[in-house]
């Protein structure tokens, strides 16, 4: 049944009617328990959901809606490795490539011997470039899911990454982004890893084509050693001149596959022991996930929660502030992690929704994000639910920075949430604006692994309940089909068929 169907749909919008005028500070006046009730301790990830506009009835409501539209059974689906992505007809298993060598059984047992038959020998090569003193920097050149989680992995666990080495990543095929980093490379210290599930990514494939191109004319010669890829097209890659191949499987999505062997940079970074940990937080949250009943289910509850603010608030966007310096990419990581997997406008029938799907997200780290766009969260026309990340433990020792650091994402909450309506105009704050605060004790690679499975799963929640495919992607699709055809044109100068807009601007461009 779809969700807007069901009883428990009806009873939510009439809760919603009922409760317009909620105000988070009468909530907090009227039980001294808010604060505890509506927080949870999850593997590696404390939450403070209090400041949200919910109470234990609106969380009751949307678990019995999860109910209705069978979460727990479609979750239970994905864990026994049926194809739930059934416009593709795979199965959505990155989970399992974080899931301990046999462990499982049955059906399940033989891909997961095959997961452990590559990470093996992914982290063995990984500790020999890590060994390797020649080799100073590591270039990812990959696209999407194969860019930005091991970017965003990267950049977190810094404090944890290999001395004496660098680490860049190139995604965009604007040659301006390559150039720049190759400028201050030699070909001779370089490792390049090409990360393209099918070889083919046209992004990818013409930054690579170029790499090979710039290292030869360096003087490079064993491409052999200075290339590695991370494909299932080893034939491909063979003959590019690559022997060294790590491959992954159609039930990995690119944008859950940086716990493959698109992780490779990762484990460059921090060794096969720090990989392992990574896997290990996620597996805890994986379990989590899996097993704690819905009401004290972290990632179900931020999941529903999303639900009730984009359909029954109608709160269209949430804004992701880390306050971390370390997590400065995380935002552009859920931005793909959440709008590619549930900007959908169909269910998995390919019926038109009614009902609006994925919200929109963007952010910035904190406490930059105070001095730009702070100003309309606390002020401006539309609420927009704000997520903390914070550190409990910082990894430098400079006096005061990490205490004033954690001040300022307290008291922004609090500022939210209070406001300051004992002035007028300019300076009035309405308050009552809602957030989430996630604080991690240190960011580890088990911690870091946590959070990001965190995440997964929280839009694995919504998308169920809206009854959509969250593991497909064809809106991906159109735009390079299209990108081919005006490629084609840009030498021949032909503009038959196109629109008048197109058309114009191929003719100005040439």
């Amino acid at each position: 049944m779809r969700c807007d169907q069901t009883p428990a749909w009806k009873a939510l919008t009439a809760h919603a009617e009922h409760t317009t005028g909620f105000d988070l500070r009468t909530a907090f006046a009227a039980d001294a328990q808010r604060a505890y009730t509506l927080s949870q301790q999850a593997p590696y990830v404390f939450a403070d959901l209090s400041k949200n506009h919910v109470d234990t009835a609106t969380e009751a409501l949307l678990q019995e809606l999860a109910r209705q539209t069978g979460l727990e059974s479609h979750r239970d689906a994905m864990f026994r490795g049926e194809a739930i992505n059934h416009t593709e007809d795979r199965a959505v298993m990155h989970w399992l490539l974080r899931q301990p060598e046999g462990s499982l059984g049955g059906a399940l047992a033989e891909p997961l011997t095959l997961v452990h038959g590559t990470l093996a020998p992914m982290l063995a090569y990984a500790e020999q470039i890590r060994a390797d003193a020649q080799i100073t920097d590591v270039v990812n050149i990959g696209i999407g899911g194969s860019d930005l989680g091991p970017q965003m992995a990267v950049l977190a666990l810094q404090d944890v990454v290999i001395p004496g080495k660098r680490f860049h990543f190139v995604s965009n095929v604007d040659g301006h982004e390559l150039a720049g980093v190759l400028k201050g490379l030699k070909a001779e210290n370089t490792l390049f890893l090409i990360a393209s599930k099918t070889f083919t990514t046209t992004e990818t494939m013409t930054n690579a084509r170029s790499a090979l191109q710039w290292f030869k004319a360096q003087g490079g010669v064993d491409v052999a050693r200075h290339f590695a890829a991370l494909t299932t097209n080893v034939a491909a890659a063979a003959e590019f001149g690559i022997t060294t191949t790590f491959g992954f499987w159609d039930w990995v999505g690119g944008r859950y596959s940086m716990w493959s062997a698109i992780g490779l940079p990762v484990a460059i970074a921090i060794g096969a022991q720090g990989f392992k940990d990574l896997l290990a937080g996620a597996h805890a949250m994986d379990q989590h996930f899996q097993t704690a009943p819905l009401e004290a289910n972290l990632p179900v509850r931020l999941g529903l929660l999303d639900v009730w603010y984009r359909n029954f608030l109608n709160y269209t966007s949430r804004s992701i502030a880390p306050y971390h310096s370390a997590l400065r990419r995380l935002p552009a990581y859920l931005q793909q992690l959440e709008m590619e997997s549930n900007g959908k406008r169909v269910d998995r029938n390919g019926q038109a929704l009614p009902y609006g799907t994925s919200p929109v997200l963007w952010g910035e780290p904190g406490t930059n994000g105070q001095h730009a766009y702070f100003q309309m969260l606390h002020q401006g026309t539309d609420i927009v639910p704000l997520e903390f990340m914070a550190v409990k433990k910082p990894t430098h020792n400079l006096a005061d920075h990490h205490e004033l650091l954690l001040a300022n994402a307290i008291a922004q909450a609090q500022a939210l949430m209070l406001g300051q309506t004992d002035a007028g105009g300019h300076k009035h704050f309405t308050g009552n604006r809602p957030s989430t605060f996630l604080l991690l004790d240190e960011l580890t690679p088990a911690s870091l692994g946590a959070l990001i499975a965190l995440q997964e799963h929280r839009v694995f929640v919504s998308g169920s309940v809206w009854g959509i495919n969250s593991f497909d992607q064809w809106g991906v699709e159109l735009g390079k089909v299209l990108a081919k055809d005006i490629h084609a044109r840009m030498a021949s100068g032909d503009v038959t068929g196109l629109d008048a807009s197109s058309a114009g601007l191929l003719e100005r461009i040439r």
